[in-house]
């Protein structure tokens, strides 16, 4: 039986601009690459950890305003900058214990949808941050 309830409501900062209210989904994931060290005489596969492999994925309404979704993206195609996930909008500034952030920093953004339409319905993009180094911060 759970003990704890986390309802998912999201803090999100690309290279310092808040985009909390533009984004419908955070994915934070952070991997190591598995290298084979199975050697003779094994009876089953072995693996160890290679490279780091972090990346961010994020679901945003599309919006060409000033300080909002397209011109604050627009410019890192093709660069490094910082991205931060937080539990809550208040710890992208304040992390504690129980409401952590998570810093991607030095993560590259290889492509930016610039128009993703459906008639009827309102602008979403999906963009991918990978690489870089993730920090889990708590206070």
């Amino acid at each position: 039986m759970a003990s704890a309830t986390y309802l998912s409501n999201p803090g999100v900062m690309i290279n310092s601009v808040n985009l909390t209210d533009m984004c419908t989904s955070a994915t934070v994931r952070n991997r190591a690459e598995a290298l084979e060290a199975t050697a003779f005489g094994s009876t089953s596969r072995s693996f160890v950890a290679g490279l780091s492999d972090q990346e961010i994925v994020l679901d945003l309404y599309m919006s060409y305003a000033a300080t909002e979704t397209y011109a604050t993206l627009a410019g890192l195609v093709g660069t490094v900058t910082t991205v931060k996930v937080a539990t809550t909008d208040a710890a992208l500034t304040t992390a504690t214990a129980t409401a952590p952030r998570f810093e991607l920093v030095g993560t590259y953004l290889e492509e930016l949808p610039v128009i993703d339409a459906t008639m009827g319905e309102l602008s979403t993009i999906s963009i991918t941050f990978r690489g870089g180094v993730l920090s889990t911060i708590v206070s």
